[in-house]
């Protein structure tokens, strides 16, 4: 039987907390192997708490957000992390997005040949990216889910990057959605009911100027849910790890966990291409509870 592996892409370190990681947790516990391919160091990235600002970190951040990288890979269980080892890009007409190290900066082709390599040595049968505009804009986020997609034909195209190994075909390929529209206006409801302030108005008024647009873009659809409720406090820590990144007061704290598996206990993802069939990129009547659903042991 062949080994089960996911391998998700990410662009910089806490990306990984932050989307997806209850998943992988979950998958990690059944025995999958699970693979991290980290893009950026992080180093274009502002401490946003307060409480780890220490000398080191205002001095060298890639350095502590690499440790913090590793400390949250181990809680959540990944079973290898690679690193592709590129500058953060920073958002756009910043110095950063000039460096000619960073991500945004880095040749294409190049880029994908370092993804292909560590495909066709792992041999994943589920790649997790982004979506497109996944970031609102982040170059490093449209870097990622550029590479994914070409990585996702190269890999298994002999004609490319003969020196990188022997060709693997990956059967599926998802986006990562944390703000779907259902999912935020669970937890929006929850706050409003108990008088908090909620980090989600700003979600909510958005979607509501886009639902007047005649020419509206819908929003990606759902069409993998996986049940993650056993695993939300896992994320949580892994999340809690990335000291310089979030402050222990966040909004991703506020919910308690119990209510958040009452409220929405799933993570979601949108199938973006298959070689196994199934819905791709299209509303569905029976949204998948499983990434390997459909692929053969």
């Amino acid at each position: 039987m062949t080994r089960r592996c996911i391998l998700t892409v990410h662009a910089h370190p806490d990306d990984e907390s932050s989307k997806g990681a209850a998943t992988i947790a979950r998958y990690a516990a059944e025995g999958v192997r699970t693979v991290l391919v980290s893009c950026t160091g992080g180093e274009a990235g502002e401490i946003l708490n307060e409480a780890a600002a220490s000398e080191e970190a205002r001095r060298d951040l890639a350095a502590v957000r690499a440790r913090e990288l590793d400390a949250a890979a181990r809680i959540i269980g990944y079973h290898r992390v690679y690193r592709l080892g590129y500058r953060d890009s920073g958002m756009p007409d910043t110095e950063p997005n000039n460096h000619p190290d960073c991500f945004a900066q880095a040749d294409l082709d190049e880029a994908t040949g370092l993804l292909v390599r560590i495909i066709r040595a792992e041999r994943p049968q589920v790649l997790v990216s982004y979506d497109w505009d996944w970031g609102r804009g982040h170059p490093d986020h449209i870097r990622v889910h550029q590479i994914s997609h070409l990585a996702f034909d190269r890999a298994a195209d002999p004609s490319w990057y003969v020196e990188a190994g022997a060709p693997w075909a990956p059967a599926k390929l998802y986006y990562t959605i944390v703000f779907t529209r259902p999912r935020v206006r669970r937890l929006h409801a929850w706050f409003e009911a108990n008088h908090l302030e909620s980090p989600y108005q700003q979600w909510i008024q958005r979607w509501a100027e886009e639902d007047r647009k005649a020419d509206r873009q819908p929003p990606r659809p759902v069409t993998t849910q996986i049940d993650v409720g056993d695993w939300l406090q896992v994320a949580r820590d892994a999340l809690a790890a990335h000291a310089t990144q979030i402050s222990p007061d966040a909004h991703w704290f506020r919910v308690p966990v119990e209510v958040q598996r009452e409220l929405y206990p799933w993570d979601d993802y949108t199938l973006a291409a298959s070689r196994v069939g199934g819905p791709v990129l299209a509303a569905v009547e029976n949204v998948e509870r499983d990434l390997f659903e459909g692929i053969a042991e």
